[in-house]
């Protein structure tokens, strides 16, 4: 499973080269790999739906990490949708994108991509391998909805999606590890087997829900699927209607066998579900652009899904199943359409199109069908699927079984309602309105590799409603994890027709209501303008608050003075770690000052020096001192035998004076008085005093903190020779033990020389092209600049 990933990854690489040549040609090598990952599955789907395929990689073993895979039958019916719904979809882009686009050079490798994360993301069965390929999958769509980042509205739903998405991950992410924790193992198989239960248990289960909300925009995350509508039609076929909004979903029902009992699982499920399900409906009907009409619709069925697959029970887990493939079936196609469409007459907007169903008649009737399933007509897919999902409630009864019925029914009328607006809005004729011509001027009659992909959806969703037994075996394997409330339940079969009775009915109340709401469309857009609520509004004020907010906190704490950060850096440590030395730490017995005879005059030496900087008027002077410190400090290092840490203390010294000195000749040779600044300076003695003290006694405690007659040094000693193939042990701790410490070091001093490099090259740039062009002094030099340029040369 993980060479499948790996092979989607390595193609997506290679199809830039294909794109160079022929750009058409790239979607359609694209299609291979999901088709033949397709054909794998269902090869494999005899074991998927019974004890499952499983595969593991441990590329850590010494943490407990491996990347753990797992298909059966709820990852066999994702894989459907992502490589087979992939690949159709990449045959229609064959023909979407033209031989000069543009966004082909980038779509067909981020397709691929995506396919390739998404396929691991289906299959993982770790929490935090499902993670990787979860972020994976926010990276990958932000760049497909950006595309080139030409156009404004494309960065701002790129960036919105990432955001969105991203936050939801890392609250996800802290969830999985509370759960992961609390189980004793990150494996979602033997979390589902044996369900842990407590108070960690409680606070993952609201975070993990906070991920799977975001992704599947759910309210009140739900804004930026619609507003990613700014991408090219196959990204949102792909993305928003087969794939990527349906992770969520897909780790509700993953994990919904285990804890669909308790009501911080179900509870903000049912919450959330049933009100996306009505925003996401309600929505649809005032939208006039038919991707945006299918975009809130895709948020109305999210919830719809939500609710299936989260709430537990056999008959939901069966239509949560149907209904999660059956959405694909008929969104993707839907979407398709509106491509062709907008290919053929260089519009979507639906006050625009007239009288499409004579121009283009098969595209009328395939959008029909796939719009029939949404509705949920018989015998379509969607029709089994809605019966199963009333039967699952009204079966339950109490007051959550009639109320979750009564609100999947009200959504259900809105579905309906908003399947009546596609086609009306796509295909029929207006009063009052020309036929709109196809095609147009500049655009193309739909061809085979237009319509051919929209038909093969249309027709399976057909198909697999007339053949449901073939879906039952799939969804039935799945729905044996949940319990049956009775024997009627655990003995319900999918079925086109299960007599008179409530499920057919809220069918029939459904479908009537949708064609009333639709025939009523004139005052629900009057309604709906009315509306004060609007989460994308509350998307825009909450980044606009961050924004204010960050203003707000970097100008109180970067306000460009570095005696104040190096003040609350001190006060930091003398209020923190001072505290919890002097309670916590203990004073080793025997203290000594000092060792050595030598280490008094150079410890004389350091003090005198520092005080007399702390009194120098002169900067040269004060840079001096300084570096009188620093020697004398690599002057006590070598005394206590430590030539490597005294090599590295001189020589920073040095570049330091080398730097100081380039600098001082652009200031004033003298510190500026500000007698007024005498309490701010007494307070800057005494908190560098006080600080200078607890860095001391810290470092007397903890070089007292040893427990035991080891240490490190012996380990070091003991693996030298045969690990670092070395005799000297300090070139062994510096190039292989703590290597990498060694290249941030050589990194910090490559820095520094570029510092000091570019302020020489400065210098000689003064000198050749000074105030009159012969080397002269240029007023830096002499003392006339502005104090302001002064700030600027050195900030």
């Amino acid at each position: 499973m993980l060479a499948l990933v790996v092979a989607h990854l390595a193609v997506a690489g290679l199809l830039p080269l294909v794109s160079a040549r022929h750009r058409r040609a790239a979607f359609a090598v694209a299609a291979v790999l999901p088709a033949v990952t397709l054909a794998w599955a269902l090869g494999h789907a005899g074991a998927a739906l019974g004890p499952g395929v499983t595969s593991t990689l441990a590329w850590a073993p010494a943490l407990g990490l491996q990347l753990s895979f797992r298909l059966d039958a709820l990852a066999l019916a994702m894989v459907v949708l992502v490589s087979g719904l992939g690949a159709v979809i990449l045959v229609y882009s064959t023909g979407y994108f033209g031989a000069r686009s543009e966004e082909a050079n980038r779509s067909a490798a981020l397709l691929l991509t995506f396919a390739g994360v998404m396929l691991g993301l289906v299959l993982a069965d770790d929490l935090l391998t499902l993670y990787v390929f979860w972020e994976l999958t926010s990276v990958t769509s932000y760049l497909l909805i950006g595309q080139s980042g030409e156009k404004r509205e494309s960065r701002r739903a790129a960036l919105q999606a990432l955001l969105v998405t991203i936050f939801g991950g890392l609250m996800m992410l802290l969830g999985f590890v509370l759960l992961g924790e609390a189980a004793g193992t990150y494996r979602i198989s033997e979390i589902v087997a044996d369900p842990p239960r407590g108070a960690l248990v409680t606070a993952a289960l609201p975070l993990i829900l906070l991920g799977a909300f975001t992704k599947s925009a759910q309210l009140p995350f739900h804004p930026w699927l619609p507003a990613a509508m700014v991408a090219p039609t196959p990204v949102s076929a792909y993305l928003h209607a087969a794939s990527m909004v349906k992770a969520g979903v897909y780790l509700v029902g993953r994990l919904s066998p285990a804890f669909a009992e308790l009501a911080v699982w179900w509870v903000p499920i049912v919450v959330a579900g049933i009100g996306t399900m009505l925003i996401g409906g309600w929505r649809a009907l005032a939208e006039t652009d038919l991707k945006r009409v299918l975009a809130f619709g895709t948020v109305s069925q999210l919830g719809f899904l939500m609710v299936l697959l989260g709430v537990g029970g056999r008959i939901a887990a069966l239509a949560g199943v149907v209904m999660l493939l059956a959405h694909g079936l008929f969104k993707a196609p839907l979407f398709m359409i509106v491509g062709a469409i907008d290919h053929a007459t260089g519009t979507r907007d639906l006050r625009k199109l007239s009288g499409l169903r004579t121009s283009l008649p098969g595209l009328t009737v395939a959008g029909a069908l796939a719009a029939a399933s949404m509705a949920g007509l018989p015998p379509f897919v969607g029709f089994v699927g809605k019966e199963a999902a009333f039967e699952a409630f009204l079966h339950e009864g109490g007051v959550r079984g009639w109320l979750i019925a009564l609100g999947l029914l009200a959504g259900s009328v809105l579905t309906a309602a908003y399947s009546a607006r596609f086609v009306w809005g796509a295909f029929a004729t207006k009063p009052g309105r020309a036929a709109t011509q196809v095609p147009t001027p500049g655009a193309h009659t739909p061809g085979a590799l237009l319509t051919g992909p929209v038909w093969l959806c249309a027709v399976a969703g057909l198909a697999l409603g007339v053949g449901y037994p073939t879906l039952e075996a799939l969804a039935a394997s799945y729905a044996a994890q949940h319990p049956a409330v009775d024997a009627e339940a655990a003995a319900y079969h999918l079925a086109l027709w299960h007599g008179l009775g409530l499920p057919l009915l809220f069918s029939a109340v459904a479908i009537g209501g949708g064609l009333l709401l639709h025939h009523l469309r004139t005052r629900t857009t009057h309604l709906h303008h009315r509306s004060p609520l609007g989460a994308q509004r509350g998307y825009e004020a909450t980044l606009e608050g961050l924004e204010r907010a960050a203003v707000g906190v970097t100008g109180r704490l970067q306000v460009g003075s570095l005696p104040a950060y190096l003040a609350t850096i001190l006060a930091v440590l003398v209020l923190l770690v001072g505290p919890s030395t002097l309670l916590g730490g203990t004073w080793p017995s025997g203290q000594v000052l000092y060792h050595e005879a030598v280490q008094v005059p150079l410890a004389a030496a350091v003090i005198v020096a520092a005080l007399a900087v702390a009194r120098a008027r002169r900067r040269f002077t004060a840079v001096l001192l300084v570096g009188v410190v620093g020697y004398g400090v690599g002057g006590l290092f070598v005394v206590n035998g430590a030539p490597d840490l005294a090599l590295a203390q001189f020589l920073v010294e040095t570049l330091s004076l080398v730097a100081f000195v380039f600098v001082l000749r652009r200031l004033p040779a003298n510190f500026t008085e500000q007698p007024s600044l005498r309490r701010a300076q007494l307070f800057k003695a005494a908190l560098a005093t006080v600080g200078g003290i607890v860095v001391a006694g810290v470092a007397v405690v903890l070089s007292g903190a040893r427990v035991g007659p080891a240490s490190a040094a012996d380990g070091f000693i003991a693996l030298a020779p045969d690990e670092a193939g070395a005799k000297n042990i300090i070139s062994a701790i510096l190039v292989d033990f703590r290597a990498l410490d060694t290249v941030g070091e050589i990194g910090v001093l490559f820095v520094a020389a570029a510092g000091v490099a570019s302020l020489v090259l400065a210098t000689r740039y003064d000198r050749r092209g000074g105030e009159d062009g012969r080397g002269g002094r240029t007023p830096m030099e002499s003392g006339q600049g502005s104090p302001r340029h002064e700030e600027d040369v050195l900030g």
